[in-house]
C-alpha cells in the first residue's frame, strides 16, 4: 500500500552523536580526574612508608637504654621527629606545691594526669607527668603518701609540649582547667623559670601508696595508609572504566 509510514528500523531510532566540543571537555576531566585519583594514591603509599619508618624509630627509642634528660644547651634541637618517646631519666627535688592537674582519660578511666615540676641537680626544671590519678584522689591530701620530699630519680619518656588545649577545649590557667600538657603556660602560671620544652611521662615504677599511677604513656600510630591507597586505586579504576565505556559507546553511535 501507498501512502503509510514506513516503519522504524529494528532497534529503534538511533541515539545522536555527541557534539566534539562536548566529548573533548569530558576527555579532559577524565584525564584530571585520573591524574588526580592516581597522585593521591601515590601520596598515601609514600606516607605509609614514612609512617613505618617512624614506628621503627619510636619502637628504637622506647626499648633503649635510657639516657640524662636534655640540658638546656640541647633544647633548641629537641624536636618531635627526633627525640620523642626517648627514654629519658631525671635526678631532681619535686615542687609538690606546685603540681598541675590536667584532665585525662586512661586505661584506668577519666579523671586527670599529675603534672609536677623538678628542679634537677643541673639546675633547670623540668615538668614531669607522675601519672594517673581519679577524680578522688585529685586532692593531694588524698594521697600525701606519693608526694616524696626528698631527692628522686625518674625514668619515663621524653614527650613534646602540647599547645593551646585539647580537642574543642582551650586551657584555663586562671581557673585552673587544664585540658593539654602546654609545658610554657603551665610553668607560666606556676611561676616556673628555666623549665625544658619538653616534658617527662614516668615510667610505672610504682609510688608509694600507690597514686599517682604512670607507665599510662599510649604509643600507638594509625596506619590505614594502604587501605586509603587502594581506595584511590580503586576509584581511579572506576573512572577509567567508564571513560572507555563512554569512549565505545560514541564509537558505536557514530558507526550507526
Amino acid at each position: 500500500m501507498t501512502g503509510l509510514p514506513s516503519a522504524p528500523p529494528a532497534g529503534g531510532t538511533p541515539k545522536r552523536a555527541r557534539p566534539v566540543w562536548a566529548l573533548a571537555l569530558f576527555g579532559l576531566l577524565a584525564l584530571a580526574g585520573v591524574a588526580g585519583l592516581t597522585a593521591l594514591g601515590i601520596w598515601q603509599l609514600e606516607r605509609r612508608v614514612w609512617k613505618l619508618d617512624l614506628i621503627e624509630r619510636v619502637d628504637a627509642r622506647i626499648h633503649a637504654f635510657p639516657v640524662p634528660a636534655p640540658g638546656p644547651e640541647s633544647w633548641p634541637s629537641v624536636t618531635a621527629a627526633s627525640d620523642e618517646y626517648r627514654r629519658v631519666t631525671v635526678t631532681g627535688r619535686l615542687m609538690n606545691d606546685r603540681e598541675t592537674l590536667v584532665q585525662a582519660v586512661s586505661d584506668l578511666g577519666g579523671g586527670f594526669w599529675v603534672m609536677t615540676p623538678l628542679v634537677t641537680d643541673r639546675g633547670f626544671t623540668v615538668l614531669v607527668n607522675r601519672g594517673f590519678v581519679p577524680p578522688e584522689k585529685r586532692d593531694p591530701a588524698t594521697r600525701a603518701e606519693g608526694q616524696p620530699q626528698g631527692e628522686v630519680t625518674i625514668a619515663g619518656l621524653l614527650r613534646i609540649t602540647e599547645p593551646k588545649g585539647g580537642f574543642l577545649r582551650s586551657n584555663d590557667p586562671a581557673a585552673g582547667r587544664w585540658y593539654s600538657r602546654d609545658v610554657a603556660a603551665i610553668a607560666a602560671a606556676k611561676g616556673l623559670t628555666d623549665v625544658a620544652p619538653y616534658f617527662i611521662d614516668a615510667d610505672g615504677t610504682r609510688n608509694p601508696g600507690g597514686w599517682p599511677v604512670g607507665g599510662l604513656t599510649v604509643v600507638s600510630f594509625p596506619n590505614s595508609h594502604l587501605s586509603y591507597a587502594l581506595t584511590w586505586f580503586a576509584l581511579d579504576l572506576m573512572l577509567i572504566g567508564a571513560a572507555l565505556y563512554v569512549v565505545r559507546s560514541e564509537m558505536r553511535r557514530r558507526r550507526a
